[in-house]
């Protein structure tokens, strides 16, 4: 009999192995929510919000932020309130929920599908850089997962050829560059909490920002286009001279209750990220010895690093199998169904990013062409996708220390038993379902 949990074998642990669960809640978040409720002020620019917002905003180190309601609209929020419109060309990254491309294509420009560092699987500098035209307005740079972009950088190429920086911090919540928060480095950023986020509230987002200018249009933009003059003074910030306009916008708004709820979670985060990040790094000092196991690069920069997903790459050359064979037996090893799996789709073969299905895309002939997102190569997407890449959700990394010995020995056993991994069969990656934004 095979030593393989997968093929009949012990696993490494059982099923009667208790893991953190997510999201996490306390009494405190229940008994807010029912003063709310019975507060009869359930929206539109409530105190619990300005509060939340002021308090995430101040502890990334930004200098202005609001709530809006999700990380999908917050990107488009971004690019509206920075003047970003029709056939501007956006690079962003081609491993990435759909959503970071999909709000560009919202506003009527061009996402410019750009590949990846293998490292990090993040933007790759000198792609972004080749694919800068006459035409390029923004670049959008997603934190995928637990690594960072090299930040410092990025924000030099953008100054050196004028282009507006966003930030996609839907994975980031509690990592900081040189003790700055990410989100704060760029023209504006987005951040979601849905449910699976580090920082939650079900459904829900944010948008941080450098300027009144672009805090106000971004007030007015998530508020029916009204302009800045109800809500409280957050910021020091009082009613704008110069900027008592309307603008064409919706309904972009976060509840009351989801504000409660953010601000249990803020007060829980650091302590919650620290402990991810001590044991991402503890379970990575054990992946780095074993053979064909590749930990996800962090740079020298990052003091402190959350994680949406924990992430590493095996060598499927050395291995000679792909990642979705070792998903199945690492999956079996721990009794758990689908924690691990391949990390997102490549946008350029994502089956959920399909603009050309929306009518009202459809600007004229020469647009439709170029927002079809199969004519970009994205070779590292691929490879991470298709063969290399393996995240687990951050859950993993609540459990305690020993728990992360347990993971490493699994992933171990699998590698020592590789030959028998080799005559799995699993799903292809054609048919593989996308994980949850």
């Amino acid at each position: 009999m095979s030593k393989l949990a997968l093929l009949g074998g012990k696993p490494v642990v059982g099923k009667d192995k208790k893991w953190a669960s997510w999201p996490v809640s306390d009494k405190k978040d229940a008994k807010l929510i029912a003063e709310i409720t019975l507060s009869n002020r359930w929206s539109y620019d409530g105190p619990y919000e300005w509060k939340f917002a002021e308090a995430f905003t101040k502890y990334q180190g930004a200098k202005y932020g609001m709530c809006c309601a999700n990380g999908t609209v917050g990107i488009q929020l971004a690019l509206e309130a920075l003047g970003v419109g029709a056939y501007d060309e956006v690079i962003v990254p081609g491993l990435t929920w759909q959503a970071t491309a999909a709000a560009c294509v919202d506003v009527n420009a061009v996402p410019v599908l750009t590949d990846v560092e293998p490292g990090t699987w993040n933007l790759d500098l000198k792609a972004v850089e080749a694919n800068i035209t006459s035409r390029t307005k923004a670049v959008v740079v997603v934190h995928l997962y637990g690594s960072v972009t090299d930040i410092a950088g990025l924000v030099k190429l953008c100054k050196k050829h004028n282009l507006l920086l966003i930030e996609d911090c839907a994975h980031q919540h509690g990592t900081f560059w040189k003790g700055q928060g990410v989100g704060s480095f760029g023209d504006a950023s987005s951040w979601s909490f849905q449910e699976s986020k580090v920082l939650s509230s079900g459904e829900g987002g944010f948008n941080m920002c450098k300027t009144k200018d672009a805090f106000y249009k971004l007030y007015s933009l998530r508020n029916c286009g009204r302009y800045y003059e109800a809500c409280p003074p957050v910021f020091g910030l009082k009613k704008p001279a110069g900027f008592e306009t309307t603008l064409q916008s919706g309904n972009c708004r976060l509840t009351e209750f989801q504000a409660a709820i953010l601000l249990g979670g803020l007060d829980r985060l650091d302590k919650q990220v620290k402990l991810r990040d001590a044991n991402a790094i503890y379970l990575n000092q054990q992946l780095a010895e074993i053979p064909g196991v590749k930990p996800m690069h962090r740079r020298k920069e990052v003091t402190q690093q959350s994680y949406f997903n924990f992430a590493f790459s095996i060598d499927p050359k050395e291995l000679k199998v792909d990642n979705r064979q070792f998903c199945a037996a690492l999956n079996a090893e721990l009794s758990r169904t689908d924690d691990f799996e391949p990390p997102y789709r490549p946008l350029n073969m994502c089956e959920l990013y399909k603009p050309t299905t929306k009518t009202r895309h459809k600007l004229n002939a020469e647009y439709f062409k170029a927002i079809n997102p199969k004519r970009f190569n994205l070779p590292v997407c691929e490879d991470a996708f298709k063969k290399s890449g393996l995240v687990v959700h951050h859950s993993m990394l609540m459990n305690a220390k020993k728990d992360m010995d347990i993971v490493a020995e699994a992933v171990r056993k699998v590698v020592s038993q590789i030959d028998e991994v080799r005559n799995v069969k699993v799903a292809s990656a054609k048919g593989f379902k996308p994980l949850p934004a």
